[in-house]
């Protein structure tokens, strides 16, 4: 419930890491990591992730809810880039 700092990208990652150390297991895919901001600034945003390895999206929230099936579609979209 914040604006976007690089620190949370790097606080995801490691969080992802760990997970995937600890609890995944071998026939499951690598952790998906998804990180909600109030607000972000594209610049900040552009920095932040020049140098990250893993594919990333940066997105702000919305405060009303969108509909079920357009959330379940965006995240099938986003599981399928993250396959490629």
């Amino acid at each position: 419930m914040d604006k976007f700092k690089p620190e949370f990208l790097g606080q995801l990652e490691f969080y992802l890491e760990a997970l995937d150390r600890d609890v995944r297991k071998s026939h499951e895919k690598p952790s998906i990591g998804v990180l909600l901001c109030k607000d972000k600034d594209d610049e900040v945003v552009e920095y932040a992730l020049s140098r990250s390895l893993s594919p990333s999206v940066i997105a702000q929230y919305e405060t009303k809810l969108i509909p079920k099936e357009l959330l379940q579609r965006k995240l099938h979209e986003f599981a399928m880039l993250a396959d490629e």
